[in-house]
C-alpha cells in the first residue's frame, strides 16, 4: 500500500452520505441507449463541481485504503491505480501535501492528478476536467508513461511501473496500436470510470476525440473497447465494497454516483442487451490415457461459441467430477485397476452448456504400491457467483456435501476458483454424525496485504492442528484419525485482518477404531463390486453389516450368520465403507460399487 500520510486531515472520524435509495428509481424497466440516457439525467443532476484544487481535498476521503470489506492494508493512505501492490510492501511512499508534481524523473518523485479519459480529448474544459469519478491519484512519472494511451491488455510491453501496469503494443483484437494496461486488480475500477464517463458526458461525448471512442452520443465507445470494458467490469475486476465505499464518498463530496458501481448490470443493459442465449458446441475427440493407480489424463477438442467458451465441465461415470478452463485435463485421486468413462460439457460466460462429448474410457493401473484415495475433494469450483464483498456463503461440493463459509468472499483464484477467508470459518455442515477421516489436506495463500499466520483445524470441538498461509501458495496436510467426526470447521484466524485463500481441500477415508480383530479375516468378494457382494463369514456367528457412503450417511443394514449374498444394485457408483461388528468386535472394510 503507497503511505501518504494525512498531517492535516483525521480521517478515521469521517462518514460518508450514503446515495439515496430512490437514486435510480427512474431507470427501473429502461434498457439499451434509452437507460444510458436516463441515467446521464440522473447523475448530472446535483453534480457540483469541486474544481480541479478541490480533487486533492477529495482524495483525501474518496481514495483511501479504509476499509476491510476489499481492504489492503486498512490504514488509511491513499491508493493509486497504476502503482498500488495490493500483495505487499509499497516500493515508495509519498507524503501528502509535500510531495505533488513539479517535476519528475522516475517513479516515486511526485504525485499528480490522472485523467482516465485524456484531458485533450475534451480540450480541458470543466467539470471533465476535475470529475473525481475518472480523475484519480497518480504517481506523476507513472501518469506521464501512460500519456493519452487508450487503456487494452499488452503483448509486448516497452515499460512497466513497479506494480506490473505496462505500456506497449496491443493484443486486443480489434485494435493494434499502443495502449497501456493497468494490472487486474484495478481493470475493473477503470472500465467502470471510462463507463461513468461517456453516460455522463453522452451529450458531447460524440465531439471528443480519442482512441476508445466511435464519434457517437449513444454507443460512444469503440467494439473493441466495449467488449473488453465489459469483460473487466464483469470478469475481471468486479465491483467489490472497497468500491462501493469509494462510491459513496464520491457523492458525498461531489454531488454525484457512478451506477455502473451501484448497478453492474446497467452496463450490459445500455451495451449489450440482447442477452446470449446460444449453446456453444460439443466438445468432440475426447480421449482418455495415460492411466496411472490414482490418475487418468483427458484431452479433447475445443467447442466453438457465438461469444466464447469459458469453461469445461468434466463427467465421471455420468456424474459430474470437476471443471477445467482448458482443453486438457488429469482425473486425479482414482481407485486402481478400475474402469471409469469421461464426457464433456462446454459452458460460456451466459452459462449456455453444450451437449456432451463423445465417451472416452481408460483403466487406471494396479502396481500394488496405492494409498488410500482422497475420499473428499473439495475445489471450490461450485461456490457461485463471483463476489468481492464479505458474507456467508453456502454451496454443495463433491459428492453433495454441503459447506459453509463466513466472512467470505468469492472472487479470488489460487489454483482455480477459491475461497477467501478473513475472520471467520470454513466446514461441511452435513456429516450427519458418522464420518471416517484420516488426513485432511488444504492449499492457503494470503491475499492483499499482512503478514503470515494461520488457522485451526478443529474436529468435534478439539483443536487437531493448525494450517499456516504466508505470501506464497503452502500446501498442508493435518493427521485427524478421528472416528465419528461430527463436526469439522476450519477458524481462528490468528491474524484477523488477513485475507487467505484455501482451494484443493481433501480429505482421506480412513478406518473405524477396530477394539478386536477376531473378524479381521472375514472376506468381501468381488470388490469393486457391480451388483452382488460375498460376504464370507469364518464362523457361524451373528454379523451385523453396514455400509456408509463417504458422506457417512447409512445406506445398507443387516445382519448375517452365514456366508451370504448381498443384492447392492441400489447403490450408486462410488466409494462406500462396511462396518462388520461381531458382539463387541468391529472392523471397517473399504467398498468401491462400479
Amino acid at each position: 500500500m503507497k503511505h501518504i500520510y494525512f498531517l492535516f486531515l483525521l480521517v478515521s472520524s469521517i462518514g460518508f452520505a450514503q446515495i439515496p435509495s430512490n437514486y435510480y428509481d427512474s431507470a427501473n424497466g429502461l434498457s439499451g441507449f434509452t437507460l444510458k440516457s436516463e441515467l446521464n439525467t440522473i447523475i448530472s443532476n446535483g453534480h457540483n463541481d469541486q474544481g480541479y484544487g478541490g480533487l486533492y481535498t477529495g482524495y483525501a476521503t474518496v481514495y483511501l485504503d479504509n476499509t476491510n470489506e476489499s481492504g489492503y492494508e486498512n490504514d488509511g493512505t491513499l491508493l493509486m491505480y497504476y502503482t498500488e501492490n495490493p500483495n505487499g510492501a509499497d516500493a515508495y511512499t509519498f507524503t501528502l501535501g509535500t510531495n505533488q508534481c513539479g517535476n519528475y524523473n522516475s517513479e516515486g518523485d511526485c504525485y499528480n492528478r490522472e485523467h482516465t479519459i485524456p484531458q485533450s480529448t475534451f480540450n480541458g474544459n470543466s467539470p471533465m476536467y476535475s470529475d473525481i469519478h475518472h480523475v484519480v491519484p497518480s504517481d506523476g512519472y507513472t501518469n506521464g508513461q501512460r500519456g493519452n494511451l487508450p487503456f487494452g491488455t499488452v503483448s509486448s510491453a516497452n515499460w512497466t511501473s513497479q506494480n506490473g501496469s505496462k505500456r506497449g503494443s496491443s493484443n486486443v483484437s480489434g485494435y493494434s496500436g499502443n495502449v497501456f494496461e493497468p494490472i487486474d486488480e484495478f481493470k475493473g475500477d477503470i472500465a467502470r470510470a471510462i463507463l461513468y464517463f461517456v453516460t455522463r458526458y453522452e451529450d458531447t461525448v460524440d465531439g471528443y476525440s480519442f482512441d476508445m471512442f466511435n464519434g457517437t452520443e449513444n454507443q460512444a465507445l469503440e467494439n473493441w473497447a466495449i467488449d473488453m470494458l465489459l469483460d473487466w467490469h464483469y470478469n475481471v475486476d468486479p465491483v467489490d465494497q472497497r468500491e462501493r465505499d469509494r462510491n459513496d464518498a464520491a457523492y458525498d463530496f461531489q454531488g454525484n454516483a457512478n451506477p455502473f458501481v451501484d448497478h453492474p448490470e446497467y452496463a450490459n443493459l445500455i451495451w449489450n442487451p440482447t442477452p446470449d442465449t446460444e449453446a456453444p458446441s460439443n466438445p468432440t475427440n475426447l480421449v482418455a490415457s495415460n492411466p496411472t493407480n490414482s490418475s487418468i489424463d483427458l484431452a479433447w477438442t475445443a467447442a466453438t461459441d457465438n461469444i466464447g467458451v469459458t469453461t469445461y465441465d468434466i463427467y465421471m461415470d455420468g456424474n459430474y467430477a470437476f471443471s477445467s478452463n482448458n482443453t486438457s485435463a488429469t482425473k486425479t485421486n482414482l481407485i486402481p485397476n478400475i474402469n471409469f468413462c469421461f464426457t464433456v460439457k462446454a459452458k460460456d460466460a451466459a452459462g449456455n452448456e453444450s451437449g456432451f462429448s463423445n465417451q472416452s474410457c481408460e483403466t487406471t493401473t494396479d502396481t500394488g504400491d496405492n494409498e488410500d484415495p482422497n475420499c473428499i475433494e473439495e475445489t471450490f469450483e461450485n461456490i457461485g457467483t463471483s463476489s468481492g464483498s464479505y458474507s456467508d456463503v453456502t454451496w454443495t461440493g463433491f459428492g453433495g456435501l454441503t459447506w459453509n463459509a463466513t466472512d467470505a468472499r468469492t472472487d479470488q483464484t489460487l489454483d482455480n476458483r477459491a475461497i477467501t477467508i478473513r475472520n471467520g470459518i470454513l466446514g461441511p455442515t452435513n456429516f450427519n454424525n458418522i464420518a471416517f477421516i484420516d488426513k485432511l489436506t488444504v492449499t492457503t495463500q494470503r491475499v492483499f496485504g499482512g503478514g503470515s499466520g494461520t488457522f485451526d483445524l478443529v474436529v468435534n470441538g478439539n483443536v487437531v492442528g493448525a494450517i499456516p498461509y504466508g505470501d506464497d501458495p503452502i500446501t498442508t496436510t493435518v493427521t485427524i484419525n478421528v472416528n465419528p467426526v461430527t463436526s469439522l470447521v476450519i477458524n481462528n484466524n490468528s491474524e484477523t485482518s488477513d485475507r487467505v485463500m484455501f482451494d484443493n481441500l481433501s480429505w482421506t477415508c480412513g478406518l473405524l477404531s477396530v477394539t478386536d480383530y477376531s473378524i479381521e479375516n472375514i472376506k468381501l468378494h468381488p470388490n469393486p463390486i457391480k451388483n452382488n457382494l460375498t460376504v464370507d463369514l469364518k464362523s457361524n456367528i451373528n454379523t451385523e453389516i453396514e455400509i456408509f457412503d463417504i458422506l457417512g450417511k447409512r445406506v445398507y443394514n443387516n445382519t448375517i450368520s452365514k456366508t451370504s449374498n448381498l443384492n447392492l444394485q441400489a447403490l450408486k457408483t462410488g466409494i462406500y465403507i462396511v462396518k462388520l461388528t461381531q458382539g463387541n468386535s468391529v472392523i471397517t472394510k473399504k467398498l468401491l460399487k462400479q
